[in-house]
């Protein structure tokens, strides 16, 4: 079957669980209040859309492409973000949670994530050089061979990052914030002091 190329299209209220999308290109289509749950995004093409308010934990994304995506306010758990195409793979999550999901090895230089909790996500030799962190929870989160350079985790909380198996030069964080870089050394910070 041939895939399709949509262009500038809404796609509203659609429950792609019942009846899946076609698979194809998209460019700069908006998907709003969309149920993907566990559906096969694999090897389709996303090129400059937005996905609001949707439903896309345990979709499948091998060898598909996320060029310059906007994720609002999107379930998104227990995505392998890491299966997905490596070609210009650039994204944005805001309001999105993303528990449980991989970034294993992907190359996602100044992506931004706000207000989105990233618990249990596995950054594991990701590069987030330049990405920005505002108001993310971390907990339990890996970061083992990462590159985080010039990262902001500033208004974030609850990461464990080791700087001795992590690149974090000029990574900023805050005073808080601090504790997490020093897990790894099972010592008492006293913050009355």
């Amino acid at each position: 079957m041939d895939s399709i190329l949509v262009e500038e299209k809404i796609f509203e209220k659609n429950d792609f669980t019942e009846k899946p999308l076609s698979k194809g290109e998209y460019e700069y289509c908006r998907f709003v209040n969309c149920n993907f749950s566990e559906s096969n995004l694999s090897e389709f093409k996303f090129l400059e859309c937005e996905f609001i308010d949707c439903n896309l934990s345990l979709v499948k994304l091998s060898m598909t492409v996320l060029n310059d995506i906007k994720f609002k306010n999107c379930k998104m758990i227990g995505i392998l973000f890491n299966e997905c195409s490596p070609f210009a793979l650039g994204f944005s999550f805001e309001n999105c949670t993303l528990n449980h999901s991989s970034f294993y090895k992907t190359k996602i230089k100044k992506t931004l994530f706000r207000n989105s909790p990233l618990q249990e996500v596995d950054f594991t030799e990701c590069d987030l050089s330049n990405a920005v962190f505002e108001n993310c929870d971390f907990t339990k989160a890996a970061f083992d061979n990462t590159i985080l350079e010039k990262a902001d985790f500033r208004t974030s909380h609850n990461y464990s990052i080791n700087p001795e198996n992590n690149k974090i030069k000029k990574a900023k964080f805050s005073l808080t914030g601090v504790v997490g870089l020093l897990d790894k050394f099972d010592i008492e910070i006293d913050a009355s002091k």
